[in-house]
């Protein structure tokens, strides 16, 4: 039991504060339907830290990679802050998937000519959750703080627009300038998320729990979404130990069996429901 907590328990509290931050940035994903956002901003990041990996020889985590990766990451910010008001003939969701192929085609083309480019998008992926340190922790758990912290204090006029934001009324300068806001902000997120756990386990925090809790529960929903992700985490974390199964590719397929399970519960109480509907008429 003590080894168990000796090796798994730095890899549990990052899962844990990755949990917190994006499962409430999920639920603002899931209402302005843009679900691909992370894994463009996370491709946009990865595209940056190869270009400063070919050019300086300096890993990926560095402080210097992380700089230019979030560089790149506020470009984007501002190119889909701004894209949205000025292009009405596409929705951004596709807007968001041109520029991920594009950054991924870049990507793919960079670690072709980079040394040791296989090992980089393998670490792009799936991530080294089980690697984690402590002063990985502890500078995830400063970032993700702030960047809470600023949420909470712009939580107003965030919420509206989340809430109202394919509503032509939302299409201004102030809502341009917030969605800046929250761009960058999800992509601080995002650029310290993936260089922990990688793109897919990134992915499976932002959307399943907040998926789940739009399905399942009306009420208490954040609740609801920490909860679906601590409970993954754990169950991927003890699953990869005992099985020597990578951890981010295990937490994704736990999340997922999760959002299977809540589907099927969900559709089991709309028959039934609607069966004693039936009966009763």
């Amino acid at each position: 039991m003590l080894l168990i907590i000796h090796t798994l328990g730095l890899p549990f509290l990052a899962c844990v504060l990755m949990s917190f931050i994006l499962g409430y940035l999920g639920t603002h994903v899931i209402k302005r339907e843009v679900i691909f956002i992370d894994i463009a901003l996370a491709q946009i990041a990865a595209v940056g830290a190869i270009v400063v990996h070919m050019l300086f020889k300096v890993h990926g985590n560095s402080l210097v990679a992380s700089l230019f990766s979030f560089g790149c990451v506020l470009l984007a910010a501002g190119f889909y802050a701004f894209v949205r008001s000025m292009i009405t003939q596409i929705s951004l969701e596709a807007i968001i998937g041109i520029s991920y192929a594009i950054a991924a085609a870049a990507a793919l083309f960079l670690v072709g000519i980079a040394p040791g480019g296989h090992m980089h998008i393998q670490h792009l992926l799936s991530g080294s959750v089980l690697w984690t340190s402590g002063k990985q922790v502890i500078i995830s758990l400063v970032v993700f703080s702030i960047v809470g912290i600023c949420f909470y204090l712009i939580r107003k006029p965030i919420d509206g627009i989340s809430n109202n934001y394919q509503g032509s009324s939302v299409k201004n300068m102030r809502t341009v300038f917030w969605d800046f806001i929250f761009y960058t902000l999800l992509g601080i997120i995002i650029t310290i998320s993936v260089q922990t756990a990688g793109i897919v386990v990134v992915f499976a925090y932002l959307i399943i729990p907040a998926t789940i809790s739009a399905v399942f529960s009306a009420r208490m929903r954040l609740i609801t979404v920490w909860t679906v992700a601590i409970i993954a985490s754990l169950g991927g974390l003890l699953f990869a130990y005992k099985c020597d199964f990578s951890i981010g590719p295990a937490i994704a397929m736990f999340l997922g069996c999760e959002l299977v399970i809540v589907g099927l519960i969900h559709k089991f109480r709309q028959t039934r429901g609607s069966s004693k509907y039936t009966y009763s008429y």
